[in-house]
């Protein structure tokens, strides 16, 4: 899974992904991985790795991983080169989802680049911003398209939709809200990979005091959740200097500081959990004495497709799948004596896998 983070200057994104990496690197003991100077990978915390991995004594354990985006310098006219946002904007469409950092907190030492704190307006200033380069997208498609229409029925309809689209950005909608009609239609926008298509989850970021209440009675949150609800967003409370602090410190001693803020999570674990959520996310295991791992996949994915992850030919060769729940796993203590009270299912090719599910491929090639 890939996350691209935005937001305006002196909102704590840069802040936030600094904390953010750094933190998911230590807590599972997994190599902090600077593909750029702002791309970092960071691990899925899940505690059923661990104890699954000392069940069956696994000399490695691999858990899930996202990538992290910091897309720098967005400001008003980053889409027509203002800023930096021109050379980051492309990296955008590589992401499955965009974590918007919006500043829910005065300090008159922090300085605002449009001079006061407004969630709204900020949130809508980056969004012009991606519907503009959107725009431009769509535009250079149907020059391109146009061209050929007369004689093909096919790119005529597709030019038909191409202009219906920008109309519908031209208001100041997001892709995302657009209906598609046809098949032709979903494999077209999908093509496009436009910037404000992609599924949002907002980041409020909130002084130390909003934290316990997660942001409750911060009338600058509800507003971005108000926002949030009438575009199929998901929202999170943060607060980036607390997680800054946070990543500075080991596991035992991060708990103890979590509890004095009256924190059950961290908000790391707050943005994991919103990603899996938002984009339909879940993970199953696989387990043995080389490695316990887990694997990320969508809702609904079954067997076969599910054992792509691991290899092709897991998917291509596919015969069956053994699955025991994780929890009964743990609660017989070993996978022979599940197998005995008829816990481990035999599986074919039309099993949904579901999160938590500890399997077994059985394949063929």
């Amino acid at each position: 899974m890939k996350l691209g983070i935005v937001g305006l200057p002196n909102v704590g994104k840069s802040t936030l992904f600094n904390s953010l990496t750094k933190a998911g690197a230590e807590s599972a003991n997994y190599p902090f991985c600077t593909i750029d100077p702002n791309v970092g990978i960071v691990t899925v915390p899940d505690e059923r790795l661990n104890l699954l991995a000392d069940m069956y004594h696994s000399a490695k354990v691999t858990p899930a991983v996202i990538e992290f985006v910091d897309i720098a310098g967005l400001v008003k006219g980053a889409s027509k080169g203002e800023g930096l946002g021109n050379q980051f904007l492309a990296n955008i469409r590589e992401v499955d989802a965009i974590v918007h950092v919006v500043r829910c907190f005065e300090d008159t030492n922090v300085i605002h680049v449009d001079g006061s704190v407004d969630p709204t307006r900020d949130i809508d200033t980056i969004n012009l911003e991606l519907i503009f380069s959107d725009i431009e997208i769509l535009e250079r498609r149907i020059a391109k398209s146009s061209r050929g229409a007369r004689n093909d029925k096919k790119l005529a309809k597709e030019v038909d939709f191409l202009q219906r689209l920008k109309a519908y950005l031209e208001e100041g909608n997001l892709a995302i809200g657009f209906e598609l009609q046809d098949e032709d239609e979903e494999a077209w926008f999908a093509e496009y990979n436009l910037l404000t298509a992609k599924p949002v989850i907002y980041a409020a970021n909130v002084s130390e005091d909003d934290l316990a209440d997660d942001g409750a009675s911060n009338a600058y949150v509800q507003a971005v959740r108000d926002f949030a609800a009438k575009n199929g967003s998901e929202v999170f409370v943060i607060c980036a200097q607390i997680e800054q602090e946070i990543s500075e410190l080991d596991e035992d001693e991060r708990k103890m500081f979590l509890e004095d803020l009256g924190l059950k999570e961290s908000g790391l674990e707050k943005l994991i959990k919103a990603s899996y959520s938002l984009l339909g996310l879940i993970s199953y295991l696989t387990a043995g004495e080389t490695e316990t791992r887990a694997w990320t996949i969508k809702k609904g994915t079954k067997a076969p497709q599910a054992a792509g992850k691991i290899h092709s030919d897991f998917e291509r060769g596919f015969i069956r799948a053994e699955v025991v729940n994780y929890q009964d796993l743990l609660d017989c203590g070993s996978y022979s004596a599940a197998k005995e009270k008829g816990l481990v299912g035999l599986e074919g090719k039309d099993y949904v896998v579901k999160d938590g599910d500890v399997v077994l491929f059985r394949f063929n090639v």
